[in-house]
């Protein structure tokens, strides 16, 4: 008797969760919290920007960008605390840009429970970019909710591999200018182009992401980063078909922290010394990670000399605690780097690298050879550290090489690296 009522009693607890969730889709009113002082319920002083209550028509068809675009300009405009809202349902929308600054207190809320379905018609997006917040200071996008870019139909247009002077399909959500931001629980599926793309932003928090597109989507990014500082990641997992996480030019004070990656390829900073006017990479963090099946581990990338292009530094990584299991490159350092169609110069690349850490790297590869350290001949990698690396062969004994780099040994090193 007792066990029944216990299951009674679990039963009735979860048709009240239930009925909550159902309110907070159309009035809101409790204080359950989800981080960033943000509550799954709206609080009593919190106006609800629902997108239904905008014309939206939720039928997964037709294009609701004018509802989304209504809904956020209200909830922007709107002098107290905000919440736009994306109720349960199917939700087309084309090419938005949400733009600040907004007037109330902050952070602009962005609930997202349903699934919203890019219009995939290329036509719609003359910007490669289709949700897009910009100029916003204090951001919170959150509530277990689907980005779906439905790339597929459109991933036959994508060129950057051969064409160095491609048009980038559209990036699911774009973060531009954006200042002290949150993007947590939310699933991104098949975009056009990148999941998330983070530029000329600060103080940005992305966690507990999960980001899906098949092994051989084009250049899908999952999280790419440039000009940005203090971007934290954590407890995602991305399954993609380029890099799990690039990170660009511009890039400082970044930490991916407890980050499963596979299929894709790998953790890269780079390709740098691509363009002219690029600025320098510095105090790069990445720990507790496991690469599963990936192209490449940790990889660091740049172009050999090109003309007109003024030289940076990227220096300060710590690469620390990483499972490689099943990784073709596990750590790679390649400063003739000549991807992406580009005709590249011959010459060495003057992009300076150094205080670079490998710390308990551990793992297998099916690559004959485990590590590849390349680095330029004009400007040697300098202050290597590589400590206690153990990665084994699949298929038999595997081989480390490297060229131009002064490195610091300490503890296991399998393979062994003579530099």
């Amino acid at each position: 008797m007792g066990k029944h009522m216990n299951y009674k009693k679990i039963i009735f607890s979860v048709i009240i969760l239930s009925v909550a969730i159902v309110i907070v889709e159309g009035r809101g009113g409790g204080g359950i919290k989800d981080g960033d002082g943000i509550s799954v319920m709206p609080t009593p002083d919190e106006k609800i920007f629902n997108v239904a209550n905008y014309d939206a028509t939720g039928d997964g068809k037709a294009d609701d960008v004018e509802a989304f675009m209504g809904a956020f300009r209200a909830a922007c405009d709107h002098p107290g605390k905000a919440r736009l809202l994306v109720p349960r349902g199917q939700f087309a929308v084309s090419q938005a840009v949400f733009a600040g600054p907004c007037k109330g207190p902050g952070p602009m809320v962005v609930q997202i429970t349903g699934i919203v379905k890019a219009v995939p018609d290329i036509s719609m997006y003359p910007d490669p970019e289709w949700l897009t917040f910009e100029r916003l200071n204090g951001l919170v996008i959150f509530g277990g909710g689907t980005i779906d870019g439905q790339g597929a139909q459109l991933w036959k247009y994508a060129d950057c591999n051969q064409n160095s002077n491609c048009a980038r399909l559209p990036s699911s959500i774009v973060l531009k200018g954006v200042t002290n931001a949150s993007i947590r629980r939310i699933t991104s599926l098949n975009p056009m182009g990148f999941h998330f793309f983070i530029t000329a932003s600060n103080n940005i928090r992305l966690q507990r992401l999960h980001i899906i597109a098949p092994e051989d989507s084009p250049n899908t990014d999952g999280i790419h980063i440039s000009s940005s500082d203090l971007v934290r990641v954590s407890r995602s997992i991305i399954q993609t078909g380029d890099d799990c996480i690039g990170i660009l030019q511009g890039s400082t004070r970044l930490s991916i922290n407890k980050v499963t990656c596979g299929p894709g390829h790998g953790i890269s900073v780079g390709s740098l010394g691509k363009y002219d006017n690029e600025e320098d990479v510095k105090g790069v963090q990445v720990k507790n990670c496991t690469l599963r099946g990936t192209t490449n581990g940790i990889r660091i990338k740049t172009f050999p000399f090109k003309p007109n292009v003024i030289p940076i530094k990227a220096y300060g990584f710590l690469f620390k605690d990483i499972i490689m299991d099943n990784v073709q490159n596990p750590i790679i350092i390649d400063q003739e780097y000549c991807g992406g169609g580009h005709s590249c110069v011959n010459g060495p690349s003057k992009i300076k690298l150094s205080d670079i850490f490998f710390h308990n790297i551990r793992g297998s590869t099916p690559s004959p050879q485990a590590i590849n350290i390349k680095c330029s001949s004009e400007v040697p990698c300098q202050n290597v550290h590589l400590n206690s690396i153990n990665l084994v062969g699949l298929k038999g004994p595997t081989t480390a090489s490297c060229i131009n780099a002064k490195i610091n040994f300490l503890g296991l090193q399998l393979p062994n690296l003579k530099c």
